[in-house]
């Protein structure tokens, strides 16, 4: 009996410690949506990174770790800079900037591109700090 207990009580703690999949809060613009998720979800996405990270903040004010480049807000549609992001248009791309304005409008100009897995950081490196995770200078 007290094994059974324990096998049960152990498959609920268990349980209990797997991640939920993250899904954001959905915002619709002209052409389709994006996701806004916060920065204690993204450093559940940064974990199992499946995404392209993209810092659009200008000027340079620092980096999340796992940052795979940086593309000026006001430029991501700029052939040169479209480049640097996949060419599926399918694939999962997370922008962040300081304090989310930024990425925000550049997440609403790849929306109208036709880009569909869109994510940006509500509040971006402000919220990040502000939940006590670390900023590379």
């Amino acid at each position: 009996m007290k094994k059974l207990i324990l096998f049960l009580l152990s498959a609920v703690v268990l349980a209990g410690c797997q991640s939920k999949p993250v899904t954001g809060e959905t915002v619709t613009v002209a052409g389709g949506s994006y996701q806004n998720i916060a920065p204690t979800e993204l450093n559940t996405m940064l974990k199992t990174k499946d995404f392209v990270f993209v810092n659009v903040h200008i000027p340079f004010a620092g980096n999340i770790t796992g940052t795979d480049s940086s593309i000026p807000y006001d430029q991501i549609n700029a052939s040169e800079n479209l480049s640097q992001l996949p060419a599926d248009k399918s694939a999962k791309i997370i922008l962040y900037c300081r304090s989310g304005r930024m990425s925000a409008i550049a997440a609403e100009q790849l929306v109208a591109l036709g880009y569909t897995n869109i994510w940006n950081v509500a509040g971006g490196m402000d919220a990040w700090e502000q939940a006590g995770f670390d900023l590379e200078k």
